[in-house]
């Protein structure tokens, strides 16, 4: 019996999140299904992270044990064989058998996408936020700056192992444009439940001019999630690394 490390990406809009519900379409399920077709005889998958629903991923990392005599590739094309067409395994090898993608990531990387046009797009609906009224990217890209660096940041998220550490040290925040894209892409050595979104949304009102870059700086040092906008919707998040 070997460890496998596996780089998986998916469409979360169907999905119910990662984590493996009493009913309902989850992540976990699909990708544990898969591998029972193929012989796996393990009771659960370890996952990086436990996106929730609506949220994607293009780097979700996964392990699980088995024995598979056929090499690396001929797994990735069984697995893919087995999973519907909104998940897909992209890479796959051995790893060490002690191997847990959550408690060994060092980092994990997300983007947010909003279309910022005044008119909807069909075709960005499942994947990005719109928002019509146009956006000041340079106001949004300096109340960032404030987020780099070690932080409490309990207005904006919570324990996900419902403990009361919500300190966390982020290493980018940046704001980028393609048109009528923006990027916010945004890594940390953990994230707190909702913090991505939660973030996003403040930000947001930022460069709507609802909130000020000091206004912002504000809210953060308050730590008090009572202030926080509403969460930003989830199809625009996409969890796109994890970093060992």
């Amino acid at each position: 019996m070997s460890r496998y490390r596996a780089i998986v990406e998916y469409d979360g809009t169907d999905f119910l999140g990662f984590q493996r519900q009493a009913q309902g379409r989850t992540l976990q399920g699909e990708i544990e299904s898969a591998l029972q077709r193929i012989g796996w005889p393990g009771q659960s998958i370890l996952g990086a992270g436990r996106t929730d629903t609506g949220v994607h991923a293009a780097g979700q990392v996964i392990a699980f044990d088995l024995d598979w005599p056929h090499g690396d590739d001929s797994l990735a094309r069984a697995l893919n064989a087995n999973l519907p067409a909104d998940i897909a395994v992209k890479t796959i090898g051995a790893a060490e058998p002690d191997f847990h993608p959550r408690f060994r990531a060092k980092a994990r990387r997300y983007r947010y996408t909003i279309y910022n046009a005044p008119t909807r797009s069909a075709l960005a609906a499942r994947s990005s936020w719109h928002i019509w009224s146009k956006l000041d990217m340079n106001k949004m890209q300096a109340a960032a700056q404030a987020l780099k660096g070690t932080h409490d940041f309990a207005a904006f998220g919570t324990d996900p192992d419902d403990g009361v550490n919500t300190v966390r040290t982020i290493t980018q925040a940046e704001w980028t444009a393609a048109q009528e894209w923006l990027y916010f892409d945004i890594e940390a050595d953990a994230f707190l439940y909702r913090m991505v979104r939660s973030l996003v949304a403040a930000l947001r009102r930022v460069g709507a001019g609802g909130l000020t870059v000091a206004g912002f700086q504000t809210l953060l040092e308050a730590r008090d999630r009572a202030q926080c906008p509403p969460i930003a919707p989830p199809q625009g998040l996409c969890l796109m690394e994890v970093i060992f």
